[in-house]
C-alpha cells in the first residue's frame, strides 16, 4: 500500500518551520512556539525580501535571492536561519539531496528536538516518494519518539512501507506486529501487516487483520477506499488458496461504485466459477463487460464470459463472444498504435502542460486533467503512478527554468543598451570636462592664495591697520594720506595751522575704527584664506578624479561589456545543458508511455491469442461432433 501516495497531504516545508520564526508577535501576550525557534527581528534587509517572495510562494526567486544576498555577505545577522530556509526551499522543489546536506549540516543540538524532528520527519518523507529508500529510512530514523503522536504514527508506517518495497517482510511483520495508534493509522497498520503476511505465505495470520479492516465502519472515502482494497486483497489471497467458496462473501464487500469494483466482479465471478456455479458468473461477468476495455479486468472478462458459456454447453454462444472479444481486441490495438505513433511524435508532454497557467514552482503541483487526444484515454493508470508524475513535474520544472533564462537573457541586453547610453554620456561630457579643466589654473590659484597669506603676515607683522579696512575707509585713509603729504610740503606756511589740527583729528579718529577692528578683520581674513585652501583642495582633488574618470572610462565600459557577455556566454550554456536535458527528460517520460502502452498491447495480444485458440477448439470440437453425411 503505497501509504504516502493514498494520504499525501499538503507538507509543510521544513524551511517554514525552521526559519519563519524570526517574525516578532505583535500582541505582548502571544507567547513563542516552544517547539519552534524563539521569535526574532529580521535584522537583515535582504532576508526580510527573500521572505517576502517566500510568502507569496515565489520559491524559485525567493531561492535566487537568498543566495545573491548570501554570495555578497549581506546575511550577518541571519544567516543560520537564512540557511534552514533555504534547505526547506530546495526541499520544496524536490531538490533533495542538497535540503538533505543542509539539514545534516544544520540540525544539531544547538537546534530543538520537536524543530529536528520535524525536518527530518519532512526530509525522510520526500526522500521516500522520490524513491531513495535507503536515504528515506536514515532520515526517519534520525526522528526521535518525541514527536506529534499523528506525525510519529506516520512516520512508522513509512518505516514499514519501506521494509515491504525492500521485500523485508518479516522486518515490516515485527514493526506492525505491536504497534498501536489512532483508528486510521491501525488500520492502516493492520492492511501492510497483513499484506506484508501473505506475501510470506502465512495466510492464515494475515486473514484476521485483512477482514478486521475489510470489515470497519466509516465514513471516509480514504478510509472506504482502504476497506475495499483490504477485501479485495484478502479475496484474490483466498481464491489462489483453492477457497473460492470463502473468497465470494468477501469480494461481495467491495463497492460497485469504488476504484476496485471492477476486479471485485472479477473475483466474485471466479469465486462461482471454483466452485462449478457457472450461471452465477456470468452475472458479474456479463456487467464487468459493458465497462471501458481500458480496464485489465474488462478486458479479462472478455475471455471469462465465453469460457463460462463453453462450460454451460453453450458453445454457439462461445463461439459469438470469442468472435466479439476478437474483434474488440484488435480495434483496440489498433488504437494502441496509433497512440504510440503520437508520442512518439515528441508532442504528449506539450499537450498534457499545455493548460498549465501557473508560472512558479511549488513542491505540490500534479497534472490533474488530460488534454483531448487519443493517447489521453489509455494515460490514466500510467499518470496514477508516482513515476510519471515525478518525471513530468521534473519535465516542468526544466521548462520554467528555460523561461527563465530566457528572462534573464532579455534583461542582460538591458546592460548592453545602460553602457550605450553610458557611453553616450561620456561622449558628450568628456569635451565640456576637457574644456573646464583647461580654463582653470589650479596651479596659479595655489600661488595667489600663498600670496594672500603672505600679505596677511605681512599686514599682522607690520600693524598695517588700514590694509584690511573697508573700500570706503581705505579710500578716505588715501585721501588723509594726500592731506598729510601736502601738509608735510608746506611746513611754514601758518594759514595751514587749522588744517593741521583738523587732520589730526581726523587721522586720530579714522587709526581708531581701524585698530579697534583690525585683529577681528584680520582673523577673518585669515579664515577666508583657510576656506581658500580647502576649496582649492577640493577642487584639486576632483580634477584628479576627473582626470582618473576620464582616462579610466573605456576601461571600465570595457570591464562592464566582458562581464555582461560572460553572463551572456553563461545564460547560454545553461540554456544548452537545459535543452539537452529537457530532451532526456521528454525522451524518458515518452519511454514510460510507450512502455505502458506496449504493455496494454501485450496483455490484448495474449488474450486475443487466448480467444482465438479458444475460438479454434469450439470450432474444431463442433467439426468432428457432426455426424457424417449420408452417401
Amino acid at each position: 500500500m503505497q501509504r504516502v501516495i493514498n494520504r499525501l497531504r499538503p507538507l509543510i516545508l521544513s524551511g517554514l518551520l525552521l526559519a519563519l520564526p524570526p517574525v516578532v508577535a505583535l500582541a505582548k501576550n502571544v507567547k513563542p512556539d516552544p517547539n519552534g525557534l524563539p521569535p526574532q527581528d529580521v535584522k537583515d534587509l535582504p532576508y526580510g525580501d527573500v521572505l517576502f517572495y517566500f510568502y507569496e510562494d515565489d520559491y524559485f526567486d525567493s531561492i535566487t535571492r537568498l543566495l545573491a544576498a548570501r554570495q555578497l555577505d549581506r546575511l550577518p545577522h541571519t544567516q543560520g536561519e537564512a540557511e534552514l530556509l533555504l534547505g526547506g526551499l530546495y526541499l520544496s522543489l524536490g531538490e533533495h539531496v542538497e535540503a538533505g546536506r543542509i539539514f545534516e549540516a544544520l540540525l544539531n543540538k544547538n537546534t530543538s528536538e520537536t524543530v529536528r524532528n520535524k525536518a527530518w520527519f519532512y526530509l525522510g518523507k520526500v526522500w521516500y516518494q522520490r524513491g531513495y529508500l535507503e536515504e528515506s529510512e536514515r532520515s526517519l530514523r534520525q526522528v526521535s519518539d518525541k514527536i506529534d503522536p499523528r506525525i510519529s504514527a506516520e512516520r512508522y508506517m513509512l518505516l514499514a512501507q519501506l521494509m515491504m518495497r525492500q521485500q523485508r517482510y518479516d522486518d515490516a511483520i515485527a514493526a506492525l506486529s505491536h504497534w498501536h495508534g489512532a483508528p486510521d493509522w491501525t488500520a492502516y497498520a493492520q492492511f501492510n501487516l497483513g499484506v506484508a503476511l501473505v506475501r510470506r505465505d502465512r495466510l492464515a495470520d494475515a486473514i484476521p487483520y485483512l477482514d478486521r479492516v475489510g470489515r470497519m465502519e466509516t465514513r471516509s472515502e480514504e478510509l472506504l477506499s482502504l476497506k475495499d482494497k483490504a477485501n479485495l486483497a484478502l479475496g484474490f489471497a483466498l481464491l489462489q488458496a483453492q477457497r473460492a467458496a470463502d473468497a465470494k462473501p468477501i469480494l461481495q464487500r467491495v463497492r460497485l461504485e469504488g476504484p476496485y469494483s471492477s476486479k471485485a466482479l472479477l473475483g466474485v465471478g471466479w469465486a462461482d466459477a471454483g466452485v462449478g456455479e457457472f450461471k452465477r458468473a456470468l452475472v458479474p461477468w456479463l456487467t464487468l463487460r459493458k465497462r471501458s476495455l481500458l480496464d485489465s479486468a474488462v478486458q479479462e472478462s472478455f475471455l471469462t464470459v465465453p469460457y463460462a458459456y463453453s462450460q454451460l454447453a453453450a458453445m454457439g454462444q462461445a463461439a459469438e463472444y470469442y468472435n466479439s472479444a476478437i474483434e474488440s481486441f484488435d480495434a483496440e490495438s489498433k488504437h494502441i498504435d496509433d497512440s504510440i505513433d503520437q508520442i512518439r511524435s515528441g508532442h504528449l508532454l506539450d499537450r498534457l502542460l499545455d493548460d498549465d497557467k501557473k508560472d512558479t514552482l511549488t513542491w505540490y503541483w500534479q497534472l490533474t486533467t488530460l488534454p483531448n487526444a487519443p493517447e489521453s484515454r489509455y494515460l490514466y493508470a500510467l499518470l496514477a503512478g508516482n513515476e510519471f508524475q515525478e518525471g513530468l513535474k521534473n519535465y516542468r520544472e526544466l521548462n520554467f527554468m528555460s523561461r527563465n533564462l530566457d528572462d534573464w537573457r532579455e534583461n542582460v541586453s538591458a546592460y548592453d543598451d545602460m553602457l550605450d547610453t553610458r557611453q553616450t554620456a561620456y561622449n558628450l561630457r568628456v569635451p565640456k570636462a576637457d574644456a573646464v579643466l583647461a580654463a582653470s589654473d589650479l596651479d596659479g590659484l595655489t600661488h595667489k592664495r600663498v600670496d594672500f597669506e603672505s600679505r596677511i603676515n605681512e599686514i599682522e607683522k607690520s600693524n598695517d591697520v588700514a590694509a584690511l579696512g573697508t573700500p570706503e575707509e581705505q579710500q578716505t585713509w588715501r585721501r588723509l594720506r594726500r592731506i598729510e603729504d601736502y601738509l608735510a610740503a608746506h611746513p611754514e606756511d601758518t594759514d595751514l595751522a587749522e588744517m593741521r589740527e583738523k587732520y589730526r583729528m581726523m587721522k586720530g579718529v579714522m587709526y581708531w575704527r581701524l585698530s579697534s577692528s583690525f585683529k577681528a578683520r584680520l582673523w577673518n581674513e585669515r579664515r577666508s584664506v583657510k576656506e581658500l585652501e580647502a576649496q582649492l583642495k577640493e577642487t584639486q582633488k576632483r580634477a584628479v578624479l576627473v582626470k582618473q574618470a576620464r582616462a579610466g572610462m573605456p576601461t571600465n565600459n570595457g570591464g562592464f561589456a566582458e562581464r555582461v557577455a560572460a553572463i551572456r556566454a553563461r545564460l547560454d550554456q545553461l540554456q544548452q545543458r537545459l535543452v539537452e536535458v529537457s530532451v532526456q527528460q521528454n525522451r524518458f517520460l515518452q519511454n514510460l508511455a510507450i512502455r505502458e502502452l506496449e504493455g496494454q498491447k501485450q496483455r490484448i495480444s495474449t488474450y486475443q491469442i487466448q480467444a482465438r485458440y479458444e475460438l479454434a477448439a469450439i470450432y474444431d470440437h463442433a467439426a468432428n461432433d457432426k455426424p457424417k453425411a449420408k452417401p
